[in-house]
């Protein structure tokens, strides 16, 4: 029987020459911009998060619970203008590029509206690692009841599948629809 180099057996063996051939699809607009460039921070956010939403209870199960309502009011307000601001950006970028709400593919465009659309999209990946705050509030509230796994799962893929979006689709109705439907 012979022996068969298993790199010629499977495709795409070589980890890092796919993920160096799939950096070659990477959207070029947003190529330089914060956490975009690797996979490193995303990765590194994720497994702190989830190591706080280990350890948190842990440290919280002897204390009582803080009471952060002078905190949780401003955040919230905070939260909503983000959001706003984004819902803005998308909509006034798909309107003046008249985008089909049903369907529209990926433009690589460096059009003045595009660009708007492709900055919201970031500031939307960005507002994920934001949001791992509302988890860290209800360790603190000691609300265990909310802390699910739904509610860790959602958290911890969403800030991973929006970095895959602003890397290479920021734009187009996926990221229009995906907003609406992550709200």
């Amino acid at each position: 029987m012979s022996s068969t180099n298993i790199s010629e057996s499977i495709p795409f063996y070589d980890v890092f020459g796919y993920y160096e051939w799939t950096l070659t699809l990477a959207d070029p607009r947003t190529k330089g911009w914060p956490m975009v460039d690797s996979p490193i921070p995303t990765l590194t956010g994720v497994c702190i998060y989830l190591f706080l939403v280990w350890i948190g209870p842990k440290i919280m199960r002897d204390r009582k619970p803080f009471d952060l309502t002078t905190f949780l009011v401003p955040y919230n307000l905070a939260m909503a203008l983000l959001n706003l601001y984004i819902c803005l950006q998308l909509f006034i970028g798909s309107t003046m590029r008249r985008y089909s709400y049903i369907c529209e593919p990926c433009r690589q465009s460096f059009h003045p509206a595009e660009l708007r659309i492709v900055d919201a999209v970031w500031w939307y990946y960005f507002s994920k690692v934001l949001e791992f705050s509302d988890t860290f509030f209800f360790i603190l509230r000691k609300k265990d009841n909310q802390l699910t796994f739904l509610h860790v799962y959602h958290h911890s893929t969403m800030f991973s599948f929006w970095w895959i979006g602003v890397k290479w689709v920021p734009s187009g109705s996926s990221k229009c629809t995906f907003y609406l439907i992550d709200l």
